[in-house]
This record gives C-alpha cells, sequence and structure tokens, in this order.
C-alpha cells in the first residue's frame, strides 16, 4: 500500500501540513510527542526494575473480628 511512496510524495506531504500547522505548532507538537515517549519510557524502566511489592503475601482475611461483628457483640452485653 505504501511502497508506491517516493520521497518527492513525502516532500509534497510534509509541505502541506506545513502550510497547515505552521511551524511553531510542529515544534510544540514534536516536543509534546516527544516528552510523553520519554515519560512512557522511563515509566516502563521503573516498573521493570522494583517487582510489585505486595503487604502480607501469605495470609488471608481475618473475618473473626470485623467492625460488624464488633458492633453487634457490644449490643448483645
Amino acid at each position: 500500500m505504501f511502497s508506491n511512496i517516493g520521497p518527492v510524495q513525502l516532500l509534497i506531504v510534509l509541505l502541506i501540513v506545513l502550510a497547515i500547522f505552521g511551524t511553531k505548532r510542529l515544534r510544540t507538537l514534536g516536543s509534546d510527542l516527544g516528552s510523553a515517549v520519554k515519560g512512557f519510557r522511563s515509566a516502563v524502566n521503573e516498573a521493570d526494575k522494583e517487582p510489585e511489592k505486595l503487604d502480607d503475601q501469605g495470609k488471608d482475611a481475618d473475618f473473626d473480628s470485623t467492625p460488624a461483628n464488633d458492633s453487634s457483640k457490644q449490643e448483645n452485653k
């Protein structure tokens, strides 16, 4: 599909985009896109470095001492 596009056609498309958006808008779009990619990469690298830490991995929930059970015990007294 895109194998028929040559350098001349790409240059024409670039000129049309430049005429529509302008140089200032394209510069800000490029910098915003670059900072977004940089932030995404740093987040992925940070997630790879630190394994997920969970509290109380092997413990089950204690359903014997819930707030609902505590209040019902106080009412019965």
